[in-house]
């Protein structure tokens, strides 16, 4: 008797796929934006000499690019994931 793994057990991978690209569409494009806030924040603060909401915005800025660094990998991670799972 031999055991194999059920391929058509598990469907809509293609779907996946879409989902995965939607949303790293929605929080790139919210990275950005708040990116772009953030900087400006920032560039205002800094020049009004208020360095409490100058701080607040250069965390807005590092925890945005964070945001779009870990969005990024998550997607190449489940792309990864995907393809390992279609070579069994």
């Amino acid at each position: 008797m031999t055991v194999f793994p059920d391929f058509d057990g598990v469907g809509g991978i293609d779907d996946i796929k879409e989902v995965v690209g939607a949303l790293l569409t929605v929080v790139l494009i919210l990275a950005v934006l708040m990116i772009i806030v953030s900087a400006i924040i920032w560039a205002i603060a800094s020049s009004n000499s208020n360095p409490s909401a100058a701080t607040k915005g250069r965390i807005g800025v590092w925890v945005s690019l964070g945001a779009a660094a870990l969005a990024g990998a998550g997607v190449a991670w489940i792309s990864w994931l995907i393809d390992l799972g279609e070579q069994l």
